[in-house]
């Protein structure tokens, strides 16, 4: 499941948010748009790349950021449902099934 949230910055803090949003972690893709609406660029965010990857995204960010006064930033994150069983229900299971010793 694919949630979208929506950040209106302006020109100064856009490379700020940018960084800030990557930072978090669950992020699939990032779009930029002018205030207009229309995207000016947009870019897929991996799980585990390092900041060096980043660095001509950054620069470009930067460029941008220069040329707008106020932007919109779209952000695409990736949601997972926990189905795990909670650990006081495993630790029950396991005790239920563990043979007991006998009592010499």
């Amino acid at each position: 499941m694919s949630i979208k949230e929506t950040f209106f910055v302006n020109g100064e803090n856009l490379l700020k948010k940018i960084k800030e949003i990557i930072a978090e972690g669950n992020v699939t893709k990032i779009s930029i748009s002018d205030k207009n609406g229309k995207e000016i660029m947009s870019f897929p965010v991996t799980l585990g790349v390092v900041g060096v990857v980043f660095a001509p995204i950054f620069a470009a960010v930067g460029a941008i950021a220069a040329l707008l006064t106020e932007c919109k930033i779209t952000v695409e994150k990736e949601h997972k449902e926990d189905e795990a069983t909670p650990p006081q229900e495993e630790e029950k299971e396991n005790a239920a099934t563990e043979p007991e010793e006998p009592l010499l």
